[in-house]
């Protein structure tokens, strides 16, 4: 369908068993998002891309552990244990994901400064990626989302897409989370209430 992609997010290593910041059963969903990828009209693929020492990891804050969170001046920001580092091993795809079909890679997370959960938006909620011009250019208005993590950066693009006016479905079975503190369920709720289907 002409007016329809598929974006699938953040299917790294890093985010995969045996990964810097592993979701568990990640890599169980790549068979699912490949199928999903075969039968998409269009494919846009999102890329974490961190600079070494990125504001986001706990290690560029002394004392301060992963998964605690900080204050930044665009809000509260959850500290990761180093990941998706440019260059590194754990940022490129899972090598079992057939990622060549994708026309576009979306790389997030490159500002030292900021974190980027969304592929549409970085945590600041006002600093685009250029991904919702691009669509738009395009023709394409219905969006279906798979990857990683379903409560973060699939959840937050989903959000983000539903208020700039796409049509958003998420396969959930094509995700896994991370749940820190009920944040999959919290998340999941968040995505009905704007309007995102849940397949």
């Amino acid at each position: 369908m002409a007016d329809a992609a598929l974006i699938v997010i953040d299917v790294q290593n890093d985010f995969c068993p045996g990964g810097r910041l592993a979701v568990a059963g990640g890599d169980e969903i790549v068979p699912l998002v490949n199928r999903l990828i075969a039968k998409a009209g269009h494919v846009v693929l999102t890329q974490d891309w961190h600079p070494a020492g990125h504001s986001s990891f706990a290690s560029s804050h002394p004392g301060k552990e992963p998964f605690s969170t900080i204050q930044m001046p665009y809000g509260p920001q959850t500290l990761w244990p180093d990941h998706c580092v440019q260059g590194s091993e754990g940022a490129a795809f899972h090598p079992g994901l057939e990622w060549t079909k994708a026309e576009l890679v979306v790389r997030k997370g490159f500002r030292k400064a900021i974190d980027s959960y969304s592929a549409f938006f970085e945590n600041d909620h006002t600093t685009p990626t250029g991904l919702g011009g691009y669509l738009r250019e395009r023709g394409i208005g219905r969006l279906t989302l798979a990857g990683l993590a379903t409560d973060f950066c699939v959840a937050y693009s989903a959000l983000d897409a539903a208020k700039l006016g796409f049509e958003v479905t998420v396969v959930m079975d094509a995700c896994r989370a991370i749940d820190l503190g009920g944040s999959l369920a919290a998340m999941t709720e968040k995505m009905k209430d704007a309007g995102v289907r849940i397949a």
